[in-house]
């Protein structure tokens, strides 16, 4: 195992679109979906195991879970989480743990990596990480891994490539362009097109590569955290961020740089990849019995004339159901959340605006 191999992983969202199961107090990277005994950030732990030393495995995180953290990944030390004071969008934590980084080895490669991903083709995975971590060690380059798509999907990103690949890898294709989440009838044309894939939001880059484009493009940034060499990876480091912070604009890596360089290059990939955005997305991940029903935990609850639905309760907790067909039946903390699968983006909609009433306690 490569001892310059470094992994980041975000885990500081708030997961509001899991809601009743996730809050704010207790996110969904923390929760165990699928009944399997790890919670989406353990998972995401143990699959980096296999690239990269423990000890160079990082957490960034709102100072509010680190709590949390500490008690799911019990290894982990204190100087490898990195907490932040106030959510800024993911450039100023890819700068803050690119830099921290660079501080203990100059010659560090970093994989940048969400905490609520899913991968159902661990091997598969590994060997892609392996492979872009292998081509950002010897070339000025950022590399993100790019999903092959099975469908027109309207909540994905999407990244264009070039016929132009990485000389040392001609598996490695150059960036053509970023796209948003596109409308039905651009999502099929980009399917059509063959050179569309949908983006991951994993990143692979040199410690040097990264910091060298924040200087670039987002210098701003650059000069707020690169101040800190001094403090990271020491009793200061805290104070010093807390600070950092403050001065931070709210903007993403894709937009901040990725959008913008001309090094940017993606390895198509294919590994079972979902990014669990929804609650369609877990139902679509989950075992389902012979009709459809994908039922988490399913020691007790109870099915009759009901097909293809989504259902997750407390374990242990007695549920009978009739009649449901096509419909998402979430409990949790007392509160029960039933609605047609076709309708989850109406209920989104409904816990913002109690969100915007009421405060993120609520949510």
């Amino acid at each position: 195992m490569n001892k310059n191999n470094y992994a980041l992983i975000m885990a500081g969202g708030i997961g509001s679109r899991f809601w009743p199961v996730s809050r704010t107090e207790f996110p969904k990277q923390f929760i165990d979906f699928f009944g399997t005994g790890q919670t989406l950030i353990q998972s995401t732990y143990n699959r980096f195991l296999n690239i990269c030393p423990p000890e160079n495995i990082f957490i960034v995180t709102n100072e509010t879970y680190t709590g949390i953290i500490k008690e799911q990944l019990p290894a982990i030390k204190d100087n490898q989480i990195l907490a932040e004071p106030i959510m800024r969008n993911t450039a100023p934590c890819v700068a803050y743990g690119a830099m921290k980084i660079a501080q203990l080895n100059p010659e560090a490669t970093i994989v940048v990596a969400p905490s609520d991903h899913t991968i159902a083709q661990q091997d598969k995975f590994i060997e892609a990480i392996n492979r872009a971590l292998a081509a950002a060690a010897t070339n000025d380059c950022l590399v993100t891994l790019g999903i092959k798509p099975s469908r027109p999907d309207t909540g994905y990103g999407y990244i264009q490539y070039e016929d132009e690949t990485l000389a040392s890898d001609e598996g490695i294709h150059k960036v053509r362009l970023f796209t948003e989440k596109p409308n039905l009838e651009l999502a099929t044309s980009f399917i059509q097109s063959g050179d569309f894939l949908w983006n991951a939001g994993i990143f692979i880059w040199s410690a040097k590569a990264i910091n060298k484009a924040f200087e670039k493009h987002l210098p701003d940034m650059y000069e707020i955290f690169h101040a800190g060499e001094p403090f990271y990876n020491t009793d200061a480091e805290a104070g010093f961020i807390s600070n950092a912070y403050q001065q931070c604009t709210n903007i993403s890596i894709d937009f901040g740089i990725m959008e913008k360089a001309d090094n940017v290059y993606v390895l198509p990939s294919e590994f079972g990849w979902s990014d669990l955005g929804t609650w369609a997305s877990i139902y679509e991940m989950a075992e389902k019995d012979y009709v459809g029903n994908a039922v988490i935990p399913i020691d007790k609850v109870m099915m009759f004339n009901s097909s293809n639905c989504m259902v997750n309760v407390p374990d242990g907790k007695l549920v009978v159901l009739q009649g449901l067909h096509d419909y998402i039946v979430v409990e949790s903390n007392n509160i029960l959340m039933i609605c047609p699968r076709s309708e989850e983006q109406h209920v989104k909609l409904v816990v913002a605006d109690v969100k915007a009433k009421h405060g993120s306690k609520y949510i």
